[in-house]
């Protein structure tokens, strides 16, 4: 069976005592369901399985007998419990002093190996009194925090025996502490902190409150059953009652929900606090646990990460649930309110030095996916985190692992020079001054006039946006590798992409001999598609002091002609489109033919011999990408 988050794998239970208070009598009681008189000093360490106890989980029963066991061997075995049980005869007043005289104050001596140690106190023989020591019990419980239950049982007719090692276990799996303070008889500030992101998650339509929908998708999340209509009505009576502003419009206020959550502790009720919490992936500290945070996910070598169907509607849907002023962007206080149940936004300020954003710097909904496109690329764990802190595992029963797809390995894509993938990496590479880093911004929007240079410097890595392939949205992102000089060696991680951009400055005699270089040692023999790109073409062209002039150079190597670009007016997406197709369709010439002039085809040797085969080939592959994707929008519509 597996357990929900932050729940313990087992729990050991110890008892103590001093002697003759019917310790081991209330084990053996448990265990052969009926009284004996012939006990043992000490009984043997029991184990009762998971599937027998009421919260599922394996526990421990240890006994401790002062005539067999040290004092060292107690230390041991009160560091090894997760919860010690102080046993005392409610018949024997001098066992219920030393409760608060000697027991206790040894427990408290001995070092913690674990956040707390709980302790429930067992008064047993309450069949030989017709009184209870309730009073005594609650001065013990004022002085001694540590104490969070206290139940009165009997040995000899079983009474309450099952109860109290199920107090026991209830103690260790759903403690109290974390969750309110009795003192001041309110929540907790880290509990309050965790509730208030649980409503804010379920709070679908971000009115502030929550309706009978989203409490009931809320409630069958939690407990896999939905709410019946006159328990909901009872529920809303209850917090009317209590207080004021509980609910409003029929609907649960974040006042109300705190309100029944604090009622719920009170009234003993804390399991059903904590399997919320756990349910959103809390431990007992009210830390949200790494295994939910970032459940494990294999991504073989050579395989990339994307946001899948599911996951892209769910991104979808929350841009639009919190642009609330509906002008498809998200204003700096609409983007605290979106990641107000994350430790920080997804982004810092200079986002818009990465993908597109309104005229005002805010974010986009392209934008935003593309934020998200690149973050599932480049770091998969902050991008689980993320689909986990916003509520995504509310959606999928699989947790945030639908909302990411893993692509098949490159190897493959190579083989049938074609990709499935819909995010593809070109790296961008020239000398200094060559105006690499701002075509990767007009990727995004921008144009020459409308950035300072000094604004390029430091100038974040990454640029991405959508572009279409043959009808079909693909994202690139351009990486702006950053390179002294040509002697300088590459990383393999900066020359692993699916296209590599080489850029010169036409204007620059000495540009193009770098990229040449760049092509020649990292690129020639490679399976990556390379496209030089002649950049600044808007100034006079000037003579390029190499061995070969570029147009000469790519035709020697069969690559395709410099693609002329410039950063000035109105810049044109032909070259983002190429560099995609290209990406799409690795070392498949034949589906880049629409970029090509009929001179250059000849020149990649594609026209040589049978050239309408080759022609049908290109439009082939356009007329099949349409069809196949009006096929899926069919498909869509009818699972709809």
């Amino acid at each position: 069976m597996v357990l929900p988050v932050g729940v313990r794998q087992n729990v050991r239970i110890l008892l103590v005592g001093e002697r003759s208070v019917g310790k081991t009598s209330i084990v053996l009681s448990l265990v052969t369901e009926e009284f004996t008189e012939d006990v043992p000093a000490k009984a043997e360490e029991i184990t009762i399985p998971g599937d027998v106890t009421p919260e599922k989980v394996p526990t421990f029963i240890v006994d401790y007998s002062a005539v067999e066991q040290t004092h060292e061997m107690l230390t041991t075995e009160i560091q090894r419990a997760h919860v010690v049980c102080v046993v005392y005869a409610v018949n024997d007043e001098e066992s219920l002093e030393k409760v608060s005289t000697y027991w206790l104050p040894l427990l408290r001596d001995v070092p913690l190996t674990q956040h707390y140690r709980p302790v429930v106190l067992v008064g047993n023989k309450m069949d030989l009194v017709d009184f209870t020591s309730a009073d005594s019990l609650s001065t013990i419980m004022d002085e001694f925090p540590e104490v969070q239950m206290c139940v009165e049982c009997s040995a000899r007719t079983l009474k309450n025996i099952s109860e109290m090692f199920y107090c026991a276990q209830k103690v260790v799996l759903h403690p109290v502490p974390p969750l309110y303070n009795v003192d001041q008889q309110e929540l907790t500030d880290a509990c309050q902190k965790a509730l208030v992101r649980i409503f804010k998650v379920c709070d679908t339509d971000n009115d502030g409150l929550l309706n009978d929908v989203e409490l009931n998708n809320f409630q069958t999340y939690c407990f896999d059953v939905p709410l019946q209509p006159n328990v909901l009505d009872e529920v809303k009576a209850i917090v009317r009652r209590n207080i004021s502003d509980g609910v409003v419009n029929n609907a649960l206020t974040l006042r109300g929900f705190l309100f029944l959550h604090c009622l719920y502790i009170q009234r003993g009720r804390n399991e059903t606090t904590w399997r919320i919490l756990r349910k959103f992936g809390y431990m007992n500290n009210l830390e949200m646990s790494k295994d939910f945070l970032r459940p494990f996910i294999l991504v073989p070598a050579g395989c990339t990460t994307e946001i899948s169907y599911k996951g892209q509607q769910f991104l979808t849907t929350l841009f639009e649930r919190f642009d609330k002023d509906r002008d498809g962007a998200l204003s700096p206080a609409e983007v605290d309110d979106l990641f107000s149940t994350c430790p920080a936004p997804l982004w810092g300020p200079d986002v818009h030095r990465t993908v597109s954003t309104n005229s005002k710097g805010w974010i986009t909904l392209q934008g935003f996916m593309s934020q998200w496109v690149l973050t599932t690329l480049l770091d998969l764990p902050k991008a689980l985190e993320y689909f986990a802190y916003l509520g995504y595992p509310m959606t999928d029963t699989k947790g945030q692992l639908s909302a990411i797809q893993v692509t098949r390995e490159k190897r493959l894509d190579l083989a049938k020079r074609q990709t499935t993938r819909s995010v593809y990496q070109c790296h961008v590479i020239g000398p200094r001054g060559s105006g690499k880093s701002m075509l990767c911004r007009c990727f995004i929007g921008d144009n020459l006039e409308d950035i300072q240079l000094s604004e390029l410097k430091g100038n974040p890595q990454c640029t991405v946006n959508a572009v279409q392939v043959y009808g079909q949205e693909k994202y690139l992102v351009l990486r702006d590798i950053d390179v002294r000089h040509v002697l300088e060696p590459l990383q393999p991680s900066e020359v692993q992409c699916d296209v590599a951009c080489l850029v010169y400055d036409i204007s620059s005699p000495k540009s193009f001999e770098y990229v040449a270089r760049i092509y020649l040692k990292y690129f020639v023999d490679s399976k990556i598609p390379v496209l030089m790109v002649a950049n600044k073409s808007d100034l006079e062209e000037a003579r390029q002091d190499y061995l070969l002039q570029p147009a000469a150079f790519c035709s020697h190597h069969k690559l395709p002609p410099p693609h002329p670009f410039s950063a000035s007016g109105a810049v044109k997406r032909d070259l983002y489109v190429k560099l995609s197709t290209m990406a799409a369709f690795p070392r498949f010439q034949a589906a880049w033919v629409l970029f090509y002039r009929h001179r250059h085809l000849k020149q990649l040797g594609l026209l040589m011999g049978d050239s309408i085969v080759w022609w049908k080939v290109g439009l082939g592959i356009a007329a099949a990408t349409v069809v196949s994707l009006l096929v899926v929008r069919i498909l869509s519509s009818g699972d709809r």
